[in-house]
């Protein structure tokens, strides 16, 4: 019983529902903006990082933080997401979550073939490729990346196929909101987080 209160507990201590994971150049001003509006809207409280933090090299702190006060992420693979250090170590952190505290991870394949992610082909083999000349000394941090991606690869998710954005993100919308419901019924017009 104390552990059903303990993770009940901190699950009402989380300040997000979604954590949403995404690569700024290929889709913030165009799916994930939408996406973001949509969950907002459903009252899907949605972190999402400000475009003044991917100015630096290193992952800011605070979104290792929001990643951890998130219930579950939502990744938007894109194109060139492999290829961004950043996106990188989210996804690490995001996994890490997962296997540590059961966070739930919702990856969306947009314009990507994920078997591209799990066997690290076309675009992603160029990403990596590119991580080991320039980390050539943290093989570690690149094997962590490799298996983060692999790992959410795996995961069942959305795949934009040829299918309208509007559409595709209702269906993602609807989906992530029942899932929420499902697994913590909670109201959500999240007062008693800013409490």
């Amino acid at each position: 019983m104390l552990s059903l209160l303990s993770t009940s507990s901190s699950i009402s201590r989380k300040k997000y529902d979604v954590f949403l994971s995404f690569r700024g150049e290929d889709t913030r001003k165009n799916f994930t903006d939408h996406l973001y509006d949509a969950l907002n809207r459903s009252g899907i409280v949605t972190f999402r990082d400000d475009p003044k933090l991917e100015a630096g090299e290193e992952i800011a702190p605070e979104l290792f933080k929001a990643i951890q006060q998130s219930r579950c992420s939502v990744i938007v693979f894109s194109e060139t997401y492999a290829f961004s250090g950043w996106c990188l170590e989210e996804l690490a952190e995001i996994v890490k979550q997962k296997n540590d505290k059961g966070h739930e991870v919702f990856p969306i394949f947009y314009d990507v073939d994920p078997s591209d992610l799990r066997k690290k082909k076309g675009k992603v083999e160029e990403a990596f490729a590119k991580h080991e000349e320039r980390y050539k000394k943290d093989k570690d941090k690149i094997q962590k990346w490799r298996n983060a991606s692999t790992e959410v690869a795996n995961i069942s998710g959305w795949h934009l196929n040829n299918r309208h954005e509007p559409e595709f993100i209702r269906d993602i919308d609807k989906k992530i909101l029942a899932k929420l419901d499902q697994i913590y019924p909670i109201d959500h017009d999240h007062d008693e987080y800013w409490n």
